[in-house]
């Protein structure tokens, strides 16, 4: 088992890496779509530090889902305003579980190459990759909610009506303060935790049958 102060550290890593690469992934689509804001903004950046949210991250730590600082973006940029949204959108949540597949690889292949037998550093990456894993999917699923102003709000935009996605977004100022306390409450404790079972074992089973385990 690791002491309480190692699994801190370990997770706080977890999380770090979780939201830039999460936040790079918005700001770098979007510029590749011909917006310059997240370059102006300093949020192409691998800087946890440019994209932390303090209750976002927070809520990550202890409870495994959260969110990072959105990104500015502007769609005028954009060729197709509501594709370009989407693809923005998801393009965090997609790195997040590329991230989660890859970390459950590597899982995966310590313990084939270990053949059960983990030294203290071997084990110490086990640990550390369970952890990234986890968080990965627990950042990645969270914001797929379509509760402005997580990622999904904007899928969300690009199929309902522009007049009632605005009037929709009008509750974008209250939508952190609902999650939050639906996170404390844990309301959403069984049906993201299913979902993320759901995934999580989804990605074991690929990684078994690519692995030959």
């Amino acid at each position: 088992m690791l002491d309480s102060a190692r699994e801190l550290i370990i997770t706080v890593l977890a999380v770090l890496i979780a939201i830039s690469m999460h936040e790079l992934s918005h700001g770098y689509v979007s510029y590749k779509l011909g917006d310059p804001t997240p370059k102006e903004d300093g949020r192409l950046s691998l800087n946890p530090f440019a994209h932390l949210d303090i209750m976002g991250t927070l809520c990550l730590i202890f409870f495994n889902f959260g969110w990072a600082k959105p990104v500015k973006v502007n769609p005028y940029y954009y060729k197709n305003h509501k594709l370009g949204m989407v693809l923005v959108a998801i393009a965090g949540p997609i790195m997040n579980f590329i991230i989660a597949f890859l970390s459950i690889m590597g899982v995966g292949i310590i313990i084939k190459i270990s053949d059960g037998q983990l030294g203290n550093i071997s084990y110490n990456i086990y640990v550390f990759l369970q952890y990234l894993a986890l968080i990965n999917i627990g950042l990645g699923t969270f914001n797929l909610i379509p509760v402005p102003p997580l990622d999904g709000s904007k899928v969300l935009g690009a199929i309902i009506p522009e007049d009632k996605y605005f009037s929709y977004m009008k509750f974008e100022k209250y939508g952190y303060i609902a999650l939050m306390i639906l996170l404390f409450i844990g309301v959403l404790d069984v049906p993201l935790g299913y979902v993320r079972e759901f995934i999580i074992n989804g990605m074991m089973g690929l990684v078994s049958f690519i692995l030959g385990m």
